[in-house]
């Protein structure tokens, strides 16, 4: 019979009693978990945690109680949750001691999260340090170095190393162009902790032999962590380990895989069951156990600044690393930054290079326009964007393999002008910026979007347009025409290729998008320089530079390469002699006379005025220390100060500039944003 919705429901008296068990059991159940939770532990009873708290006067340990619950699994470097100013927070066991300095009684650990120590003590003192450089807070750089917890991946057992088969011979072989680099190996196999600078040449299979100096480390039983930029360089020397030791002897470190896979991996590093790390800039904090090397490549690349607070760079990161681990330590690229160049000076590292008759071998560089013969065959290829010079490099090249072109700017027309008097066309709407996205699309608003295909110049009446920015896609087109019988590939934005075959074909790609060759491009055109050295930047000639080594390092054997531009600009004459250290030299000289990072120390403070006057006040700025500022910033509400310190009171800048933000901290002053030895000053 079934009830009516007004009747209740009849129930057995079997089900009934099992619901009574069910709940007395359950009741049980809760009284033994507070039982054990009451009791505490005998042995070390004392837990010292770390918060997960971005608030800088609660940078530091908090003691708490060991219950007998958790006594086997609260070990160092586990998540645990506790209780903290009558809030729930997140924090990890860092050391369990047999007493606390704290008077009173302790409050006890509210949960135990996991008891996977995934938080190493070397990791955690790292985290420290740079917390210190930066003038951070150490709970921001912790959520750096751990990933976020899955409990399905880490209830996964993780397989064991297999048997590593390696020979030194073949690393030998892979660095024998570098005389300098025998004995950095040789250390290295014998657990010392050589460091250097590599300035990679055209040619150079660079993930191959970054992979077998992994090999080597790894091969004397010590660990090696290998950062680079981003995920595509991530893949290729991912495939050069894996080609070279098989699988299972390292991990990859990036964002590509998915946080279940990053968590995998990590976990692999956290037990000690893998021992090389390649990864992007979080992987500097990965915690390889008995860490033997640290290798940064294409150090002045923008992808390895941490963009979120304290900002560390992961060239900072690794050499803390090396210099408190004991690790040798390998800064590499086919360009050199200043601060590289500065570890060259001081002596703290030494170089690694190919002698200059080994360089000019490898590859031919030059300027268009730079000779007399040039300027005869073309003499008005000075104003040209592709000039003659160039397409007969292009077809030079494409009679032996792909050419690649590279062009600063992503789009089809980014910029357009009168063609009479070279007004900048603006929108009639908005004023905004008028561009072409396309060869059969009329002129359209950046801003607004809206299109002008009547767009008559207000100055001189004319309704003609010219292009002086030509994006990717307008190059693309232009060679298409002038190269009918050839397949055009481009390679910007979203929609970049990772490899090209060895047929010919033009590749027009944007910096830091280009496609490797597999037997590496025959010519190399760079288009557009002045529009990389015309950056409102301090590094801009240093960036430039940069992008430019690594298009002409993707050359094959015996390749060309050509710069369209002036070749009295120093960069491109440095370019030409293939001589990034000696273009470093001077720029570092020159911040050492203008007393600009590295030869000091710099910080930038950003916020509200009165803000920025409270960090003024409360701040114990070292004897040589200058302010400078305020000054207005592109946000109106926002000003910006500059703190600058000779290099040697660098770490009384920062220990001031975190007690300053202790004590605003402390007392809930108006947010300000500090920066230390931040990348651009704008």
């Amino acid at each position: 019979m079934t009830p009516t919705p007004d009747e209740p429901a009849l129930e057995l008296p079997g089900l009934v009693r099992d619901r009574v068990k069910e709940g007395r059991a359950k009741a049980a159940a809760t009284r033994a978990r507070k039982v054990a939770g009451a009791v505490i532990a005998e042995h070390e009873p004392v837990a010292r945690v770390v918060l997960d708290l971005p608030l800088a006067h609660l940078d530091r340990v908090f003691d708490y109680a060991v219950p007998v619950a958790m006594a086997d699994g609260a070990r160092p470097g586990a998540r645990v949750k506790v209780r903290f100013a009558g809030q729930e927070a997140d924090g990890y066991v860092i050391e369990r001691a047999a007493a606390s300095d704290h008077d009173g009684t302790l409050v006890p650990l509210r949960r135990l999260v996991s008891p996977e120590p995934v938080l190493s003590p070397a990791v955690e003192a790292l985290c420290r340090r740079v917390a210190e450089r930066y003038a951070g807070v150490s709970a921001d750089v912790r959520r750096l170095a751990v990933p976020p917890r899955h409990a399905t991946v880490e209830r996964e057992p993780t397989p064991a190393e297999p048997v590593l088969v390696h020979d030194p011979a073949t690393a030998d072989r892979a660095w024998a162009d570098y005389p300098a680099a025998a004995p950095f190996l040789a250390h290295v196999r014998e657990g010392h902790a050589p460091r250097a600078v590599w300035g990679a040449a055209p040619g150079d299979d660079w993930p191959a032999m970054l992979a077998q100096l992994a090999a080597s480390a790894r091969a004397a039983g010590r660990g090696a962590l290998l950062c680079l930029p981003d995920h595509r360089d991530v893949a290729r020397l991912d495939a050069a380990l894996t080609e070279l030791l098989g699988e299972g002897h390292h991990v990859a470190l990036h964002a590509e895989p998915g946080p279940a896979q990053r968590y995998r991996e990590f976990l692999a590093v956290s037990r000690g069951d893998r021992g090389i790390v390649v990864g992007t800039r979080s992987a500097a904090f990965a915690p390889v156990h008995d860490l033997g090397l640290v290798v940064i490549w294409d150090d002045g690349d923008e992808l390895h600044a941490e963009p979120r607070a304290p900002y560390p760079h992961t060239r900072e990161v690794l050499l803390l690393r090396a210099e408190h681990e004991g690790t040798a330590a390998l800064i590499g690229g086919f360009s050199r930054t200043v601060e590289a160049q500065h570890l060259l000076q001081t002596g703290w590292a030494r170089e690694i290079a190919l002698p200059r008759a080994a360089v000019r071998e490898r590859a031919l560089i030059g300027v268009s326009g730079a000779s007399d013969v040039a300027l005869l065959r073309d003499p008005s290829g000075g104003g040209a964007r592709v000039p003659r010079e160039a397409h007969d490099a292009l077809r030079w090249g494409l009679e032996r393999g792909p050419v690649l072109v590279q062009t600063p700017r992503a789009g089809y027309v980014l910029r357009l002008a009168c063609e009479r008097c070279r007004t900048p066309a603006r929108c009639a709407a908005c004023a905004g910026p008028l561009q072409l996205t396309g060869p059969t699309t009329p002129p359209r608003c950046r801003w607004c979007a809206t299109e002008a295909p009547a767009w008559s110049c207000p100055e001189c009446g004319a309704a003609g347009l010219r292009a002086p920015i030509v994006g990717d896609a307008r190059t693309a087109d232009e060679l298409g025409r002038s190269f009918p019988k050839v397949p055009v590939v481009s390679s910007s934005g979203d929609q970049i290729r990772a490899r090209v075959g060895p047929e010919p074909r033009i590749v027009v790609a944007t910096p830091g998008a280009e496609p490797v060759a597999e037997d590496g491009y025959a010519v190399v055109v760079l288009l557009d320089t002045w529009w990389a050295l015309g950056r409102d930047s301090m590094r801009a000639s240093e960036e430039a530079l940069r992008r430019w080594c690594n298009a002409v390092g993707l050359l094959g054997a015996g390749g060309r390469a050509l710069a369209v531009g002036d070749p009295a600009v120093p960069a491109l004459q440095a370019l030409v002699r293939w001589d990034p250290a000696g273009f470093a030299a001077r720029e570092a000289e020159e911040r050492r006379e203008a007393r600009l990072p590295p030869a000091a120390r710099v910080a930038t403070i950003r916020g509200a005025p009165g803000a920025l006057d409270d960090v003024l006040t409360l701040l114990d700025l070292p004897a040589p220390g200058e302010v400078l500022g305020p000054v207005p910033t592109r946000d109106d509400e926002v000003e910006r100060v500059v703190v600058r310190v000779p290099r040697s009171q660098g770490a009384d800048l920062a220990r001031a500039l975190a007690e300053a933000q202790r004590l605003r901290s402390a007392r809930k002053l108006d947010p300000v944003r500090i920066q230390v030895d931040p990348a651009e000053l704008d």
